[in-house]
């Protein structure tokens, strides 16, 4: 069972949030909230695998509660999607340097939302295809003061294959059926890429293929 916190000022968007997602038999809403706070002392005493954050709140908003949670080690088990009407480039910066594992908007398909949460919650990012791809590519020249490209020369040539692979969206599943990998050892690949490269999860993966220049905005896989 996939756990969910929703955390949202407004009533009527958790309220439908928690309708949809309790309609699936491997989903269940454990926590609502209405602002940051309320959220993160929810999080602290109710085990949760994805929270879904939207950004403007009071008593906290949800880039801050984002970096609250990612810091916090008791909380290191909790992926954070952020759900916003605001695509601005400072807020999805922001965001990611916080530790969001995916960015939907509120206008998104109920089936989009749902597979958000499983794609999260199974250690996958929201990458490809739709807003998170299009925003980590806009706001990718920005994301971080400085990166070190020597950090990629760490990797394997096979790891640097897979990395570009998770710079293009793909999931594991993806990865392993183009390279003819069974989807385990992708799934190892880019576990030991996240440790070589320190990355909290996929999201900063695909900022520091695109902060290096490993790829470029636009590109495929191909």
């Amino acid at each position: 069972m996939i756990r969910v916190a929703l955390a949202d000022d407004h009533g009527l968007v958790r309220a439908g949030f928690q309708a949809l997602l309790d309609s699936e038999p491997d989903i269940e809403v454990v926590v609502t909230a209405t602002g940051g706070r309320e959220l993160l002392a929810a999080l602290r005493t109710t085990p949760v695998d994805v929270a879904l954050v939207d950004i403007r709140m009071p008593d906290g908003d949800g880039l801050w509660a984002t970096e609250q949670i990612a810091a916090d080690p008791a909380l290191a088990g909790v992926r954070v999607v952020i759900v916003t009407t605001f695509e601005l480039d400072e807020y999805v910066a922001r965001a990611i340097r916080g530790g969001a594992s995916g960015f939907l908007v509120k206008d998104t398909e109920p089936a989009d939302l749902i597979r958000a949460v499983r794609v999260v919650a199974d250690g996958d990012a929201l990458l490809s295809p739709g807003v998170t791809r299009m925003l980590l590519e806009r706001a990718s020249t920005g994301l971080r003061a400085s990166t070190d490209a020597a950090a990629l020369a760490e990797l394997t040539d096979r790891e640097t294959e897979v990395l570009k692979l998770v710079a293009a969206g793909l999931t594991n599943d993806e990865i392993a059926g183009r390279l003819f990998l069974s989807p385990l050892t992708a799934k190892t690949h880019v576990s030991r890429i996240m440790q070589k490269l320190h990355a909290r999860d996929r999201v900063q993966l695909v900022v520091l293929a695109y902060e290096t220049g490993l790829v470029s905005p636009g590109w495929q896989g191909d």
